[in-house]
């Protein structure tokens, strides 16, 4: 049963969407402060998170910052906010989604469904194969030469297609000393289109102006 963490400190927002989840079979927690959620989060494997901005402790974008340094779990920001800039701190952040209030709970059910569907790993397909234990990924069958920063980032991709990675969590997942500025993350990208092209695979990887790179779903 797929399992979803809704963290919101107010309950007419949370209770109707915890019941919208919980009819449509989904196994749904409830905390109200971004500690709390990193604490359950850290202790419990969980599916994806539903994650207010404004929390009474610390603000959702921090909670996403601290999350994403340990995790890639799939983040459905909700929030009061409608301003452009908040929506793209989100995305860039590493946030898979980003709804407004008010809100219907089934669009939301719907949008976690279009977000878990999007995000299954790519290796299930003819694609993509992403061997971890061996830390190597083939693509179309044929197994791609790549450096340890060229292939975290586009295992990290394969793992979440069609979420926009920003240069900054991309030079994260390099964690490499080599990679200190965020335009060396250009020249991985560069690096693996052109690894990728023989295989007529390079358009894969798209860039989302101003904000980063993603794979292509299709």
């Amino acid at each position: 049963m797929t399992r979803v963490l809704i963290v919101d400190d107010e309950p007419r927002i949370a209770e109707p969407l915890m019941f919208a989840l919980e009819r449509e079979h989904f196994s749904v927690c409830h905390v109200a402060l971004g500690e709390e959620a990193l604490s359950r989060l850290a202790a419990d494997k969980v599916d994806l998170v539903v994650l207010d901005v404004g929390l009474p402790d610390i603000n959702g974008f921090e909670v996403l910052k601290q999350l994403r340094q340990r995790s890639e779990v799939p983040v459905l920001f909700l929030t009061a906010r409608q301003e452009e800039v908040d929506r793209i701190l989100g995305l860039e952040l590493g946030g898979d989604d980003y709804v407004t209030k008010p809100f219907s709970p089934r669009e939301v059910v719907a949008r976690i469904r279009a977000i878990l569907k999007r995000g299954q790993p790519r290796q299930a397909q003819t694609l993509w194969q992403l061997d971890e234990a061996g830390a190597r990924i083939l693509c179309k069958g044929q197994a791609l030469s790549l450096t340890r920063s060229e292939y975290r980032i586009l295992a990290a991709m394969i793992q979440h297609p069609g979420q926009v990675f920003s240069r900054a969590r991309l030079l994260d997942i390099c964690d490499s000393d080599e990679d200190s500025f965020e335009r060396s993350v250009d020249t991985h990208i560069k690096t693996l289109r052109a690894k990728l092209k023989p295989l007529h695979s390079d358009h894969l990887i798209a860039t989302r102006r101003g904000i980063g790179y993603y794979l292509e779903t299709a």
